[in-house]
């Protein structure tokens, strides 16, 4: 089942239960998918890669937001935003810990030879692309940030 499918079966499920936020949530990520969807020379369906990178932007964007919204104490606007961001996040892979991310960064720098930061690049490269969907890009950089230095 591709993810527009299941974000329209969410989305009815949301509207029976009269879940206003996570229905908000999933329409958002249906107007995401269909903007990449018609974007200039943008193919008819996304595929599942693309459809992760925009699953895990749609998260970090609201949780960037809901950590502004906290530091300016405004915790009313902030609640709802980490709302969405679960629901959301709900499509997405189960993320990994930091302990198995970094067993495969470290596989990653023993494979390429990596052993300066000058090598950085090409240890994120390889690591974005085995990691979708599965870790925080952050997390990611942090790790290779500490194997290399």
């Amino acid at each position: 089942m591709s993810l527009q499918a299941q974000i329209m079966d969410a989305m009815k499920t949301a509207m029976k239960a009269k879940d206003a936020q996570a229905l908000q949530a999933l329409r958002s990520v249906k107007s995401a998918i269909l903007l990449a969807q018609t974007e200039s020379g943008a193919k008819e369906e996304l595929t599942e890669e693309a459809e992760l990178k925009l699953l895990q932007k749609l998260v970090k964007q609201r949780k960037d937001s809901a950590v502004i919204f906290s530091e300016q104490g405004r915790d009313d606007l902030a609640s709802p935003e980490l709302a969405e961001a679960e629901v959301i996040a709900q499509f997405l892979p189960e993320q990994m810990s930091e302990e198995e991310i970094k067993k495969v960064i470290e596989a990653i720098v023993a494979q390429t030879g990596a052993s300066s930061m000058k090598d950085m690049g090409k240890v994120m490269g390889m690591a974005n692309g085995q990691l979708t969907g599965k870790a925080d890009g952050k997390t990611i950089s942090t790790i290779v940030k500490t194997l290399l230095s």
